[in-house]
């Protein structure tokens, strides 16, 4: 047995030593075989690529041996994907790139396989930072509603929870740094907990993602991925800053990475601050005030069959909880009520590399500290209101600790057949050190099993997966026996079985059509099953219900999707049936003020869709005609309408690239967007209808010379007619809170 171990370690030491590989050749344009300088190649699977140089030449060094994919891609041309078989020591790839004024293809990471967007069997809608940066977002909350289907529930401008296709909070699932973001998401009144800096592009899983991320991921995924390592030998930096008219406020950050062959590091420090915004009717929502420190690291290692590394976050948040508008002030420092968030984010992602398969390990470990500093009295906000809170400790006091794990085995293709088999968990502790407890004590065990194959015809593709889950929560009781507030401790199990399946055939070689269906689940959460309490920022007592069953659901999603060199048209629609969709219901009476809502489950329907076409008019190559939009209907069983639905919005973009006006402009762009919003009159029994509304945005910006020093400068404006207008989605909707108004941004960007 001894010798039997030893020689697997020689064996696996071997793959180590030997498969010393690479792969060269040059990227050259099709149209005049000019060769293209700073063409990105990257092989998605190993996490490693290059650019051309000024030749279009590249080498890409220390390969391991097997069929990797590489994506090929370059600002106006096509992107190009292939498989590459690296068989010996020395390989060579040239290629020539085809133009096309629509957006360049970006590979999608969220699901396992690593396929462009036009490759992958489920559609998955992707966007960079930068992209929603240029719209003159405050957070990231705000600018992923840019994404059709997508909006955000929101508590002013600093609290935002993403919503997508009508479900949101437990049933959208977050994944920052490869693993899943644990931070009491259920709660309504505070955000993300992830600012933007060092996340260099989002991806949404719009409909159930439970066969590859498990139970809370029922709606949908929103799945951020961090900011690459420098390629090899490079050393980069960059500063960022922006400002924001309405509410004074300022975010900044500045990023340093460095790669040599094997050894990667990169670290990114930021903040921002804002005071109360502005509505359109020129008053300061008082106590909308927030700040924000963040800092992103991280520490790779890289040989030929073996790559590991390490990332970690840290997230300061202090978020005002706005209930009214009072006294007009500019200050910086919340008044109460209002929380501190505390996350550290801690992840390490290892894959080994055999021939034709490999195996990837993601551990994550993530410690949430959620301190709520209740409203004691309504002083007139004064200079000592600073020390008050610093001496004051936090009505409410919650700890939550997740350490998970996702592994993954990639089998050796077989034919057409790839496919993937893993194993992920997790297990959650929750402890409150308050004087208020809003959930109890306990532990969370999760333990879930899947496999997964795609299988790639001709001109179609299928993808087949199936997935078993298990959820364990313990939790303390809670109070005095058969004294109010008292909630008994709880002992239970949820389990669940999913399926999908997903067909794309491609038409003709611009018209692709998909059909996927997939079942998908969500265990109840503490504070459905034990709540028995209000606290600042709900204006709600909530009471559990121990005997919740698990929501189940089932999603057929159609897709047709037009797209040649200037025109591209889609079509989404989707069905979701739910059981025992699990929602808050008032029972009329009231406890401190509060009306009292129950966790209440019926079944539900939820349907609607996505329309959109871009168009870009020949031989008009600097002019983009974009729009698109979104319904959803959500309803239940009882013929009663679901909470928080998003009004059907429509939004048209007039996109100009100046640099294909004058080349001397180099990178620059301007847009000009009209978003309206529709009335929404179809609201549950304790929503009351919105009014229908429409916002005008636009924007600039460009890339200039100083001195050889590159400075990438932008300017919008977000309503900029400065529109009184109530979101049906704003938690400040019940109090008669108008939305921000106008919103200059100016933000400038220099690399280093």
């Amino acid at each position: 047995m001894k010798n039997l171990y030893i020689t697997m370690l020689l064996a696996l030491l071997a793959q180590f030593t030997f498969a010393q590989n690479s792969l060269s050749g040059k990227i050259i344009n099709n149209e005049n075989q000019e060769p293209l300088e700073q063409v990105s190649l990257y092989f998605p699977q190993l996490e490693k690529g290059t650019v051309t140089d000024v030749d279009g030449y590249y080498e890409i060094t220390n390969l391991p041996t097997g069929k990797f994919k590489i994506v090929i891609s370059y600002i106006g041309f096509q992107s190009y994907s292939q498989t590459v078989d690296i068989i010996g020591t020395s390989n060579q790839l040239s290629i020539a790139l085809t133009s096309s004024a629509i957006e360049m293809e970006e590979v999608i990471v969220s699901t396992p396989f690593h396929k462009l967007q036009r490759e992958n069997v489920m559609k998955v809608e992707r966007t960079s930072i930068q992209d929603l940066k240029s719209t003159g977002a405050i957070n990231l909350s705000e600018g992923i509603t840019t994404i059709p289907g997508v909006e955000s529930v929101s508590t002013g401008v600093g609290i935002g929870k993403p919503v997508i296709r009508g479900l949101s909070s437990n049933r959208v699932l977050t994944y920052t740094q490869g693993i899943l973001l644990e931070n009491q998401q259920f709660g309504d009144e505070h955000g993300l907990g992830i600012s933007d800096a060092g996340i260099e592009s989002v991806e949404v899983i719009k409909g159930p993602a439970s066969l590859l991320y498990g139970s809370d991921a029922l709606g949908g995924v929103l799945y951020l991925n961090p900011e690459k390592f420098a390629n090899s030998n490079e050393i980069n930096g960059d500063i960022n800053l922006n400002y924001f008219t309405n509410t004074q406020g300022f975010n900044g950050n500045g990023g340093f990475k460095t790669s040599s062959e094997k050894l990667k590091f990169l670290v990114r420090a930021g903040g921002s601050s804002h005071i109360d915004y502005k509505t359109g009717g020129d008053e300061r929502v008082t106590n909308s005030r927030f700040n924000e420190k963040d800092l992103k690291t991280g520490l790779a290692y890289q040989l030929s069959n073996f790559k590991t590394e390490i990332r970690y976050n840290y997230n300061n948040s202090e978020l005002g909880i706005p209930e009214e508008i009072g006294e007009q002030s500019t200050n910086r420092t919340p008044l109460e009520p209002f929380q501190n968030i505390t996350s550290h984010i801690l992840s390490s992602k290892t894959n080994i590399y055999f021939n034709n398969s490999s195996l990837q390990a993601i551990i994550g470990y993530t410690a949430n500290n959620r301190e709520e500093y209740e409203d004691h009295h309504h002083e007139e906000e004064h200079e000592e209101g600073e020390e008050e809170h610093e001496e004051e400790s936090p009505a409410l006091d919650m700890k939550l600790e997740t350490l998970s794990y996702n592994i993954h085995y990639n089998l050796a293709k077989i034919g057409a057949v790839e496919t993937i088999i893993g194993v992920q968990g997790m297990n959650q502790t929750n402890k409150n050190y308050g004087e208020e407890i809003l959930i109890p004590n306990a532990t969370t065990n999760d333990v879930g099993i899947l496999a997964t194959s795609h299988i790639h015809f001709n001109k179609s593709d299928i993808q087949l997966g199936l997935r078993f889950d298990t959820r364990t929560i313990n939790s303390e009781q809670n109070g005095i026996i058969e004294q109010e507030g008292y909630v008994a401790a709880l002992d239970k199990n949820f389990n669940s079985f999913n399926i999908a399946a997903g067909f794309k055939f491609d038409v003709t070689k611009s018209l692709i059509t998909r059909v996927n269906i997939a079942s998908g689940f969500r265990a109840p959460n503490l504070a459905e099953l034990t709540s028995n309490g209000s606290h600042e920022g709900t204006n709600r007592f909530e009471v559990g219900n121990a005997n919740l069953n698990n929501e189940r659901n089932i999603q057929t999603d159609v897709s047709l999707e037009f797209k040649n060199e200037h025109f591209e048209f889609y079509v989404n629609g989707f069905y979701n049936s739910i059981s025992d969709y699990i929602y808050l219901e008032p029972n009329g009476t009231n406890i401190d003020g509060d009306a009292v809502f129950l966790y209440q489950q019926q079944d539900a329907n939820l349907f609607g869709g996505e329309v959109g076409l871009h168009y870009h008019p020949h031989p008009l190559d600097w002019l983009h005609l974009e729009s698109n939009f979104s319904t959803v209907t959500g309803e239940l069983k009882s013929n009663g309408n679901l909470p928080l639905i998003p009004a059907n919005n429509w939004a048209n973009t007039l996109r100009f690239e100046f640099s294909k006006i004058n080349k001397n402009l180099n990178s620059g762009y301007g847009f000009l967007t009209l978003k309206s919003f529709f009335a929404q009159n179809k609201v549950s029994d304790f929503e009351t209808s919105t009014d229908g509304y429409t916002l005008l945005n636009l924007g600039i910006g460009s890339t200039i010379k100083v001195s050889n020093q590159l400075i990438d400068l932008k300017l919008s404006a977000k309503n900029i007619l400065d529109k009184e207008y109530i979101s049906h989605l704003s938690r400040l909707k019940t109090d008669g809170i108008l939305n921000i108004g106008r919103n200059v941004n100016l933000g400038i960007s220099i690399p280093l």
